[in-house]
């Protein structure tokens, strides 16, 4: 039974809470995201999945390239330069299906799902920073 469902009293309590965009899987940790061949030698089965026929550097990425793969050369150019949603900035674009864009004042900025539009557009200097700012962190500009 889930830890909010316990009941309480003899009775069951429910309980109701509203979700914004989340990421689809937890973020790997650096064991499991390692790129190097050295890295990737001391990742084995232990972690609990197999690794038969694996590349060592998808771990479910096959998803989010075929997701990217959805946009056009430029806008994926652009997505990839970007990286992370411009509103749930933890959640990886691709990783909720192609990324959705949207102008916002004249430039074009990638979300995770039409679910952001809305706040995108509500601040749209905040969005704008946002996106400037990881595009500078993912470049390796910003220190």
């Amino acid at each position: 039974m889930h830890k909010l469902l316990k009941p309480i009293f003899g009775a069951t309590a429910i309980a109701f809470f509203a979700v914004g965009c989340q990421q689809t899987e937890q973020p790997a940790s650096p064991a499991t995201s390692a790129k190097t061949p050295e890295a990737a030698s001391a990742h084995n089965d232990a972690d609990g999945h197999s690794h038969e026929g694996d590349v060592h550097d998808d771990h479910g990425d096959a998803e989010i390239a075929d997701a990217m793969a959805a946009l056009s050369p430029e806008d994926r150019k652009a997505a990839e330069a970007q990286k992370f949603c411009a509103v749930s900035t933890s959640s990886l674009l691709g990783s909720m299906g192609t990324p959705v864009k949207l102008d916002v004042k004249g430039e074009s900025v990638f979300l995770c799902c039409s679910g952001c539009k809305s706040k995108a557009l509500k601040n749209p200097d905040e969005t704008l920073a946002t996106v400037a700012k990881m595009k500078a962190e993912n470049s390796g500009e910003a220190k």
